[in-house]
């Protein structure tokens, strides 16, 4: 399912202005994508991973690359293929001037794309669990600490299987959201052409965040009041999903917590104090979706994971708005 069949939320107000910024660079390499970037920013705020699932082409790259410019982050890219070693990825130590030093690989960076993820080796996709779930890597017996800001997105095509190794549930589970950034229309396939007829704009693209910037939004996103009608409405979709008659492993707690976080990533990006149900209802298609696991029968019938999300939607009761319960203060929201 693509970004451009998902409902936005109804409350829209302008965001911070690093985030305005951020925003704003990015759409000059991705024209039309303001959605999908939006949340892309959301999950770097949330502190959490992204999966950008889509056919070649689309821009999975161009997106990394330019949010990653834009927080002035360092950009690393890794092609997975079946002969990648976990090393590739994480580093190794080499025997140098008598003793044995660590040569770091290219996840240590502020951005790491790991491009086309499942056309590696099990082995080798599991070189990123700890460095995305820990922060850290370990290599003969000594831990090395990633410095943050640590984004990981990892691209995967959603046709084409020959020769690709399907993403393990725990792998799954340590990216925040799965995102489609979709093709674009025809007009502004049209702009794009003539956008990069002479210079691509990544190449000229510069940095208006910082990323120090970013952490700050990370400490201030887990300020944002969240009510217990809402911490109950994103406990019940999750414990829905596991429920469900078609779904063999529904989505756990990790999930609620991703769910969470990037509600109220959201709303900070907007410039609310508070999260509202529309928040939730959202993002929990691209939240709640690649975490489930779906029986025969299912996929006999053709049934998608995002199918059985937009039925747990519509099954489970939306909190009710009441304004002391959206804000904590009892004060009209503005």
């Amino acid at each position: 399912m693509t970004q451009s069949s998902q409902t936005q939320p109804s409350q829209h107000v302008a965001p911070p202005a690093w985030a305005e910024r951020v925003l704003a660079n990015v759409a000059r390499v991705l024209i039309g994508k303001a959605e999908v970037t939006r949340l892309a920013l959301a999950a770097a705020v949330a502190g959490g991973h992204l999966l950008l699932e889509d056919a070649p082409g689309t821009g999975k790259t161009m997106l990394a690359r330019a949010l990653a410019a834009s927080l002035g982050l360092d950009f690393k890219r890794v092609q997975f293929t079946p002969d990648l070693l976990p090393s590739d990825v994480t580093g190794v130590s080499v025997y140098r001037g008598g003793e044995f030093v660590f040569v770091p690989g290219p996840i240590f960076a502020g951005v790491l794309l790991a491009d086309e993820i499942n056309r590696a080796t099990p082995k080798t996709q599991s070189a990123l669990l700890e460095a995305m779930g820990e922060g850290q890597v370990s290599e003969s017996g000594v831990t090395h600490r990633l410095a943050q800001p640590f984004f990981v997105m990892a691209t995967q095509n959603p046709v084409e299987h020959e020769g690709t190794y399907r993403l393990p549930e725990a792998q799954l589970d340590r990216f925040v959201m799965r995102l489609s950034v979709g093709y674009p229309t025809l007009e502004e396939e049209v702009s794009l052409l003539g956008r990069l007829q002479q210079q691509h704009p990544i190449d000229t693209l510069e940095a208006v965040g910082t990323p120090q910037e970013l952490l700050t939004a990370r400490q201030d996103a887990r300020q944002v009041h969240l009510s217990e009608e809402m911490r109950r409405y994103i406990a019940q979709l999750t414990l829905a999903t596991r429920a469900h008659p078609q779904v063999l492993l529904g989505a756990g707690p990790r999930a609620s917590l991703a769910m969470q976080g990037v509600a109220q990533s959201l709303a900070l990006l907007s410039g609310r104090a508070y999260v509202l149900p529309d928040d939730v209802k959202w993002i929990a298609p691209f939240v709640l979706a690649h975490r489930l696991s779906l029986g025969t029968e299912a996929r006999l019938l053709g049934l998608k994971d995002v199918q059985v999300v937009a039925e747990v939607l519509g099954q489970v009761s939306v909190p009710s708005e009441t304004v002391s319960s959206l804000t904590g203060t009892g004060k009209q929201p503005a």
